[in-house]
């Protein structure tokens, strides 16, 4: 099993003189990417920060976003990224649970920076690219050459403590090695993406989530990264033709903007070879549209921060059979799955149970959860992904839902994703999102938030009558509210619960 590390070692030296990074007008090479990671390192390890410390990370997207990541994995540092959309207590709350004693932020967060020393005065805060604020420059130059970090590294040392709420609102800190991000490498380039040597993938996405997983497996194969600050359909659009990106890779909320703004009709998309899909359900009419624009080249990957990035897929030539739109794929090559009953026992085809996987690139656990690593991860080493789904006689996996989502109405399981799938192919449904809501009745009543597009009506009657007429009508909504806009994650993941739990009150 390679580690992180050596994957990065290993790029470095075969393609030092390609271009690596696309930053707007910058461009670096992978010696020069390198050159700026050993710089980061050998300041930090100058400091007194060496392998094992927990370093929070307050970088946005930028030339120097890898660089860092790279400098953190190549001097044993754990890295916790703090996501910039996050406000100054979920920051707080991080770097505390998270036990930091060092941060690192960019510019454009040095500010924020400041703040959470205040909340804790112990930490020692350095610049990346910026000395303001008073703070030590990591970038700043170095009198003599500066080599690689001279730190031994082991597959079971931690490198990545990345935090993340699933559907329960808790904060959890899922704990990765030198060894499992490196498997991820290996499970992208086994079961998702061949990146070759003129390769450029685009990311909008915050490099600290799952976009930033695919940057090893291009930098091993030679490929590049373009890299933008965030998402916006004209600017990715552009970036698209500007750097003749080859590979994308988008949340469906992403795509929802990008063909409801129009800038996909004027751009030249002939370099696309293949466009990826992730994180969220894609709503069937969404899915429907985007086959239309970018053609036969999507695919789809269900995984999860527990276990990135793949644990199934749906390739290219899957999404030309319709019935298999929704599908998570076909299980990874590098991974065990098995669907299980409430007492553990392994479920027949068809019937629902919740995925179990077993993967090299699975979690070490979550950090100073005990509790809940027991309640996680079996004893024989599965983890429990809290996902439902069930297998069709193919071997193909179909989520349903997650466990904490299911609503039991009226002694019947009803599953939020089927019924939001019916709702959104309403021509005036611009997105929804259902949730159970408290009934003297039904003990749980199917409710449904919806957005409706532009210029578009329907009335609540109207949407139930034709939810039932796709569905089973026991698991159409007992009430629709009209929202101007449903609540997402930083990530853009619909949160339930900030649509539950004003309906349950003291319930």
């Amino acid at each position: 099993m390679a580690m992180a590390a050596t994957h990065i070692r290993r790029g470095a030296a075969a393609y030092a003189d390609r271009p690596a990074v696309y930053v707007g007008d910058d461009v670096l090479t992978f010696r020069e990417v390198n050159e700026r990671a050993n710089l980061i390192a050998h300041r930090l390890l100058q400091a007194g920060v060496g392998k094992g410390a927990h370093v929070a990370l307050l970088v946005n997207n930028g030339l120097n976003s890898i660089p860092m990541e790279f400098a953190a994995i190549k001097t044993g540092l754990v890295r916790v990224p703090l996501n910039a959309r996050l406000s100054l207590d979920e920051h707080a709350a991080m770097v505390e649970g998270s036990a930091a004693s060092v941060l690192v932020a960019d510019d454009s967060l040095i500010d924020r920076a400041g703040e959470l020393a205040e909340r804790n005065p112990g930490i020692a805060v350095y610049g990346l690219g910026t000395a303001r604020g008073g703070v030590d420059d990591l970038l700043a130059p170095a009198r003599e050459p500066v080599g690689e970090p001279a730190v031994e590294l082991s597959p079971d040392d931690p490198t990545l403590m990345l935090y993340t709420s699933g559907t329960t609102g808790t904060l959890k800190a899922v704990v990765h090695t030198q060894g499992s991000y490196g498997a991820i490498c290996t499970n992208i380039l086994a079961n998702l993406l061949d990146p070759q040597r003129d390769s450029v993938m685009l990311h909008a996405a915050s490099l600290i989530h799952a976009s930033g997983t695919f940057v090893l497996p291009y930098w091993v194969r030679g490929g590049a990264s373009a890299v933008l600050p965030g998402f916006e359909p004209s600017a990715f659009t552009a970036a698209i033709e500007r750097y003749r990106v080859t590979e994308i890779n988008l949340v469906p909320t992403m795509f929802a903007m990008l063909l409801n703004s129009g800038a996909l009709e004027t751009t030249d998309l002939t370099s696309l070879r293949k466009v990826i899909y992730g994180a969220s359900p894609m709503p069937r009419p969404v899915l429907e549209r985007s086959l239309q624009v970018f053609g036969p080249i999507m695919a789809q990957y269900y995984g999860q921060t527990e276990a990135p990035l793949v644990i199934a897929s749906l390739d290219e030539t899957d999404h030309g059979d319709r019935s298999l739109w929704g599908a998570c794929g076909l299980p990874s090559t590098d991974v065990d799955l098995k669907l299980i009953d409430d007492d553990g026992n392994a479920v027949p085809t068809g019937q629902i149970g919740e995925i179990t996987v077993r993967a090299p690139f699975q979690m070490a656990g979550y950090y100073g959860a005990d509790e809940l690593n027991a309640a996680t991860i079996t004893a024989d080493g599965w983890i429990r992904t809290r996902d439902l789904a069930r297998f069709d006689e193919r071997g193909y996996l179909h989520l349903v839902d997650r466990t904490s989502d299911m609503i039991i109405s009226g002694g019947y399981n009803v599953y939020p994703r089927e019924v939001e799938d019916a709702l959104s192919a309403h021509p005036a449904v611009a997105e929804c999102a259902v949730v159970g809501a408290p009934d003297d009745k039904w003990v749980e009543a199917v409710t449904a938030f919806v957005t409706l597009k532009p210029g578009a009506d329907a009335g609540e009657d109207e949407l139930i009558d034709f939810v039932r007429g796709r569905i089973a009508a026991h698991k159409a909504p007992k009430q629709v509210h009209f929202i101007e806009a449903i609540p997402k994650s930083a990530v853009g993941k619909v949160l339930r619960r900030a649509l539950r739990e004003p309906l349950w009150g003291e319930r």
